[in-house]
């Protein structure tokens, strides 16, 4: 089947090299690079789901505004 398809310059130059070192043609070396990761993608198995560790920490300290940055940082630093 022919097709129209539009590909980076500089992929399309590896694929050439490529083909001419494997002797096959640039459509072979295409297909075959498809059929790869069409066949990887079905293969992996799907991500467990992450779930993060969360500790209580007993609250933020008297004082502590975490939408004011600047009053933070000065409590930051004063300790």
């Amino acid at each position: 089947m022919r097709t129209t398809i539009t590909i980076d310059e500089d992929l399309l130059d590896e694929v050439r090299r490529l083909a001419a070192e494997r002797r096959q043609t640039v459509s072979q070396v295409i297909e075959e690079s498809v059929r790869e990761s069409l066949l990887r993608q079905r293969e992996e198995p799907p991500r467990a789901r992450f779930e993060p560790l969360t500790f209580d920490g007993g609250g933020y300290l008297p004082g502590v505004n975490l939408d004011d940055n600047a009053a933070t940082l000065d409590l930051m630093e004063d300790r």
